[in-house]
């Protein structure tokens, strides 16, 4: 049986095949993935893709200082700003 702290699913499960033909297996690690725009998915730019550079960081270096800062990036906001003041202007 595995340690218990092994069993989190924050663990991959790799499969792995010894040279007596035995298949274990082992925990990694997951990788760090770089945070995406929650709208068209680009990278966004001034957010850290390292996870321990995110957990140190204070809450105001973690995302830029604007509107949908950390989750849409700058031209899907400005798509959506334009959307807005149509449908504001409209009414």
């Amino acid at each position: 049986m595995t340690r218990p702290a092994l069993r989190s699913r924050s663990y991959k499960r790799v499969y792995r095949r010894t040279p007596g033909g035995k298949t274990v297996v082992h925990y990694e690690r997951r990788k760090n993935t770089p945070m995406r725009c929650a709208r068209c998915g680009t990278i966004l730019n001034g957010v850290p893709i390292k996870d321990y550079l995110r957990r140190k960081l204070p809450k105001t270096l973690k995302r830029p200082q604007r509107m949908f800062g950390g989750v849409l990036c700058a031209n899907c906001l400005r798509e959506v700003l334009k959307i807005v003041v149509k449908e504001s202007v409209a009414k």
